[in-house]
């Protein structure tokens, strides 16, 4: 069912990823060379990426009623989708590594630019990387998601206490280590961050957000 509006769900981050590499690569060629130096660095090839956020709010909003009118089960509901951005970010990883090995084969293009082989994340082996990209797009489309299941819940006033909710949490979390005198210790932990700690904690954030949207879902309604 996601798949039969296949333009919004394929098409649109297709021509998203593929303008901003065009774009980025037309930017870069319009500059002279007296003005560069070094390597150029671009972080619009990511732009689909922060799609999948969309994807997971339109996955849910677009599709739901029309599945509750077939009588497809929440449970089933739910582990399609999920499933199928699995599968889709999954796919979208291995063509951001593969790319990225590209550029870097390429001399940036030609260019000397960076567009998918950013360097915090490039410099780690393949698998770490498709790791690192399939949790970040997991991460943002089940956020994405829950947020819509909030929606379809409790409207707008589940959104507003779930917002106020999470400032609190991290306006006491901020309060705490304040208080502690601790931001060293967080800056010194937020800067030994790799990719692949990186990814474990998105990965964890990822798994709790799932859960926390079957269980919406489970009461929501069309």
């Amino acid at each position: 069912m996601q798949l039969i509006n296949k333009w919004t769900f394929l098409g649109i981050p297709a021509i998203i990823l593929g303008s901003a590499f065009a774009l980025t690569l037309a930017i870069w060629a319009m500059l002279p060379a007296s003005a560069v130096t070094g390597i150029k660095y671009s972080g619009a090839g990511q732009a689909v990426m922060w799609y999948f956020f969309a994807l997971g709010i339109q996955s849910l909003t677009l599709t739901f009623p029309f599945a509750q009118g077939l009588s497809v089960s929440r449970r089933n509901f739910f582990l399609g989708t999920v499933g199928l951005f699995t599968v889709v970010a999954a796919g979208v990883a291995a063509l951001y590594v593969v790319l990225g090995q590209l550029e870097l084969r390429s001399n940036g293009w030609g260019m000397n630019g960076r567009i998918f082989a950013l360097q915090w994340v490039a410099d780690q082996p393949w698998f770490v990387q498709l790791f690192f990209y399939f949790v970040l797009m997991m991460f943002l489309f089940l956020l994405g998601f829950w947020g819509a299941t909030l929606y379809k819940r409790w409207q707008a006033t589940g959104l507003l206490v779930s917002g106020l909710s999470l400032a609190l949490i991290l306006v006491a979390a901020f309060g705490l280590i304040t208080w502690q005198g601790s931001w060293a210790q967080v800056g010194s932990w937020i800067v030994s961050l790799t990719p692949l700690s990186l990814g474990v904690v998105a990965l964890g954030l990822s798994a709790a957000l799932g859960v926390g949207a079957f269980l919406t879902l489970r009461r929501a309604t069309p």
